[in-house]
């Protein structure tokens, strides 16, 4: 069980319609003091964390998520990478991803991003339609997302992630299967495909209330994702979390890392941490962070201490993510001396009598139908 670094980035060019994550357009003049604040943040970590077990250490992942990375400068990005280093000296071959969007990008700034060492990067193209990207409040056109493609290997990511989604209101399964056939031509090593996730208080949301836009589709949603998985399949792609396929030997080690409920240490602004069964959370504003760093006070905004229950609970709920692996019966046992048969007899039972999990010796993971419907599965195993 290897920690993982994630550092979060929390500026972009404009907020999509659909985004509620923990992120803010403009203010370049944070840019600077925010770079300053993650680092100091990262130096003082080993101070902090003289305990983390021998097994764990040096950390093997580090991923750099947002918001949009790639707006901020390049040297502001060495010199957070270089304190990472100092605090958690990294080996030769460990996997660093950033996240970047086409509009942020141009060939010389990749060239540099690569050459500090980042060899996985995650492009948000989320569609190959125009008219999609303006509906998702894109900053980027279908172009600019073909150039940012060619931009990336020219620059020598051989390592790339495409973002793309589905169920956007209005949209076909004729427009869904012409935007993932182009992601194929790229040959990406992996795809990320997402169903639109409604989150209140977006834009998207209020013109959905409103009536604009029609709701997503949930059948029209299950045909796409369940034509994907053919397609990805017929194109040599593994599928091996829910929303995640790629080449053989290419699956993303951090968020496997996340989905087997391993330990890793957040940094920035609302980044998450969780080692043992201790997990807390910063501050989300990135104002506010940098004000507390610059006072010389903590971060952290909260934390929580998980029981046993909880801690078995998000295990399977994050294992079951994971296609192929699903919940290992010997990892389990060995983290917490009994099987998930054990603990959950009843929830396997019914779940494996209506068709929604595999219950083998080795492991228990979704059938095809417990794909479609994961939220129902994963219920079973919250904490009352």
């Amino acid at each position: 069980m290897a920690l993982g670094l994630y550092l979060h980035i929390p500026f972009c060019k404009a907020k999509c319609s659909y985004c509620d994550f923990a992120s803010v357009p403009g203010r370049p003049e944070w840019y600077a003091p925010y770079a300053d604040a993650i680092c100091a943040e990262i130096a003082g970590a080993p101070a902090r964390f003289p305990d983390i077990p021998a097994e764990q250490l040096p950390p093997q992942t580090v991923y750099i998520g947002g918001g949009t990375p790639s707006v901020l400068p390049v040297p502001l990005l060495e010199r957070i990478l270089r304190a990472l280093q100092e605090a958690f000296p990294l080996p030769a071959d460990a996997e660093i991803s950033l996240e970047a969007n086409p509009g942020t990008v141009e060939p010389e700034g990749l060239r540099r991003l690569r050459a500090l060492g980042i060899n996985r990067l995650s492009i948000g193209v989320q569609s190959f339609r125009d008219a999609e990207l303006r509906l998702l409040g894109r900053v980027h056109d279908t172009e600019q997302a073909r150039q940012a493609i060619r931009w990336a290997r020219r620059a020598g990511f051989d390592n790339l992630n495409l973002d793309l989604i589905f169920g956007l209101p209005g949209q076909s399964l004729e427009d869904w299967k012409q935007s993932l056939e182009e992601a194929l031509s790229f040959a990406p090593q992996h795809i990320s495909l997402y169903a639109l996730s409604v989150e209140e208080g977006t834009p998207l949301a209020r013109m959905i209330e409103e009536g604009t836009l029609p709701a997503p589709d949930d059948d029209r949603m299950a045909d796409m994702y369940t034509w994907a998985e053919e397609r990805l399949a017929q194109a040599g792609y593994l599928h091996y979390e829910i929303s995640n396929w790629a080449v053989p030997g290419c699956m993303c080690r951090h968020n496997l890392g996340t989905w087997r409920n391993e330990p890793y240490l957040g940094f920035g602004c609302a980044a998450h941490s969780h080692l043992g069964r201790r997990r807390w959370w910063n501050v989300r504003d990135p104002l506010a962070y940098i004000q507390r760093i610059e006072a010389g006070r903590s971060p952290m905004e909260g934390e929580e201490i998980l029981s046993e229950e909880v801690d078995m609970a998000e295990t399977m709920m994050l294992g079951l993510r994971l296609v192929q692996e699903g919940i290992e019966v010997k990892r389990f046992r060995r983290r917490f001396g009994r099987t998930p048969a054990e603990v959950y007899p009843e929830a396997l039972s019914q779940l494996s009598a209506q068709g929604l999990i595999e219950v083998l010796p080795e492991r228990v993971r979704l059938t095809a139908r417990g794909r479609l419907l994961g939220n129902r599965v994963f219920a079973q195993f919250l904490p009352d």
